[in-house]
């Protein structure tokens, strides 16, 4: 005899959740702690219950984690910039779609975008860049910041 599907309303405990994402329960409790907009009803014996939009949240995060490679503070950001709902819509969807761009000083203006790869026609015409892309940028050059600071560090220090 098979199990009973849930219906998509559903409330989903710790384990389906993570079967349904493939991953392991203790990636979903380790988000918990880095995401503030993951928080599951938590019954009797802390028991947790994900709602179908919570297990949607974890399915953006895991696609932005997984797939497009960002790191946690990269999604925090697009988290903190866009909402938990754009973060679904991608779990939805697959699709990072271009947001509003900004500028480099927290207003609205945009900024001009070195052509570094083929672009899409959107900035090929505009010669602005979108805040994923200025994301995804301004992520790798802090951690190329930091491999030059542990760099200098190293170099600094005398042979023994």
């Amino acid at each position: 005899m098979e199990p009973l599907e849930k219906s998509p309303d559903a409330f989903r405990t710790i384990s389906e959740a993570a079967d349904e994402l493939d991953l392991p329960q203790h990636v979903l409790r380790f988000w918990e702690t880095r995401f503030s907009q993951i928080k599951p009803l938590k019954r009797g014996g802390g028991r947790r219950y994900y709602r179908p939009d919570d297990v949607q949240l974890l399915r953006g995060i895991r696609y932005l984690l997984y797939d497009e490679g960002f790191t946690i503070k990269g999604v925090q950001k697009i988290l903190k910039e866009n909402g938990a709902r754009h973060v679904i819509t991608i779990g939805e969807t697959g699709a990072i779609e271009p947001v509003v761009p900004v500028g480099g000083n927290g207003d609205n203006d945009v900024i001009e975008a070195p052509q570094l790869a083929a672009p899409d026609a959107q900035t090929q015409q505009s010669g602005k860049i979108d805040t994923y892309s200025r994301a995804r940028l301004n992520e790798a050059l802090h951690e190329l910041l930091e491999c030059k600071r542990i760099l200098d560090k190293a170099t600094e220090e005398p042979l023994n």
